[in-house]
């Protein structure tokens, strides 16, 4: 069978304000090409499909839009699984209506394991693929919290309740694959940060509690998984050097640190002998482009995008010497009956200056929630030894008011 894997769409998402509805269409209209020119079968969703709990209702008439597609492009089956940043009732509220077009979506970990289980068929009705379509794993779901114990008990406890559950998802797998004859692949779907996984400043990854202090490392998930479909880091790798367990990436740059990345989905062919992996790369919809330097470097790179024949958008960094107090304006003359649009600027060496009279030009744009509190700590002169658990505290209260806002947006 052949398979697409993707994730992290992260549907509505803005960039310094501009909306980019317009890239997830033109996004969509290729992967429709693609699963047509490619011949694929399933297509695997694993998380991250709108970038927020309320997505509007442009971002959802281009998520139903699409899968309404998915069928007439010959692709029989599609499986979605939630992300961090999904509500898990807002994807499950339509998942019946979604079978009849083969499209199965669990939007959060189920009661029994068999309902995280899904087996795909062929063209004539024959089981041909096992899906363990297992979706964000949160905290309540599979730790139980207990008076007096510590932030390692914590971290220890979500990595076995992790790996318990992939454990038993795959052993159900194992199970319903003797009851077709013992020989059908398997293929397991997450959305989780492993161990040694990569990302890039801006990228807009939030520091989860699973994520940053119970990071999953590779062995935990079971060998009956002849390919692991994974979600949540947006540059795409394998894990662990493996070929077969594999992060998609996101495949529209969600931030300026991820213009420079190839970005790709990956076509998996799942056969009994053997599984393979092909990347295949996916075209720019828009380019953002950085551009850090004196006002000289600054004026030659904006000449050089002037000939551009597309729109560009630009984040431009001053790190000249000179203080220049009306950047905006020069700047503004200089991209004047372009094409290019200027998103966001830093005046590094304005705020040098200002810094050193006890200001700050900075906004909250400029800023991570972790910026914030580590500013809080030094504020208020918390000693070092003590920053390290504070930090750690601080992540999973965070992740947990993410939790309670995507639960409760739906």
């Amino acid at each position: 069978m052949k398979i697409l894997h993707t994730s992290d769409w992260h549907i509505g998402r803005a960039l310094y304000g501009r909306k980019r509805y317009e890239e997830f269409s033109r996004f969509f209209d290729w992967l429709i090409g693609s699963i047509e020119s490619e011949g694929i079968e399933a297509l695997l969703v694993s998380g991250d499909v709108f970038d927020n709990g309320t997505p509007s209702n442009r971002a959802l008439e281009l998520y139903y839009r699409f899968l309404c597609r998915v069928a007439g492009a010959g692709c029989r089956h599609v499986v979605i699984t939630a992300g961090n940043h999904d509500s898990p009732s807002l994807l499950n509220a339509p998942r019946e209506v979604l079978r009849h077009l083969d499209v199965h979506v669990i939007g959060c970990m189920t009661e029994a394991t068999e309902d995280e289980v899904v087996v795909l068929h062929d063209a004539d009705g024959r089981a041909e693929l096992i899906v363990c379509a297992v979706p964000y794993l949160r905290d309540r779901d599979i730790r139980r919290a207990e008076a007096g114990e510590t932030f390692e008990d914590k971290s220890r406890k979500l990595v076995e309740g992790i790996r318990d559950h992939y454990r038993e998802v795959g052993e159900t797998a194992v199970a319903i694959r003797a009851d077709h004859g013992g020989n059908l692949p398997i293929i397991a779907m997450g959305h989780l940060f492993t161990s040694g996984g990569r990302t890039i400043e801006g990228d807009g990854v939030r520091e989860l509690y699973v994520g940053s202090l119970g990071q999953v490392r590779a062995e935990i998930f079971p060998d009956c998984y002849d390919y692991l479909a994974l979600g949540h880091l947006h540059v795409a790798q394998q894990v662990g050097g493996s070929d077969v367990r594999r992060y998609s990436g996101a495949p529209i740059p969600m931030s300026f640190g991820e213009a420079g990345q190839r970005k790709i989905v990956l076509m998996v062919n799942a056969g009994v002998e053997e599984v393979t992996v092909r990347e295949i790369t996916v075209p720019v919809f828009q380019q953002l482009a950085t551009l850090r330097g004196d006002w000289k470097q600054i004026v030659e790179r904006i000449a050089a995008y002037k000939n551009e024949p597309a729109p560009v958008w630009l984040e431009v960094i001053y790190e000249g010497e000179e203080v220049v107090g009306d950047l905006q304006e020069r700047l503004r003359e200089l991209i004047n009956g372009t094409s290019l649009e200027i998103l966001r600027t830093k005046n590094m060496r304005l705020v040098q200056r200002t810094l050193s009279r006890m200001a700050t030009e900075e906004t909250l744009d400029d800023l991570t929630v972790d910026d914030v509190f580590a500013r809080c700590l030094n504020a208020h002169d918390v000693p070092q030894e003590q920053q390290a658990e504070l930090v750690a505290l601080f992540h999973e209260t965070v992740a947990a008011l993410y939790e309670e806002a995507g639960q409760g947006a739906a």
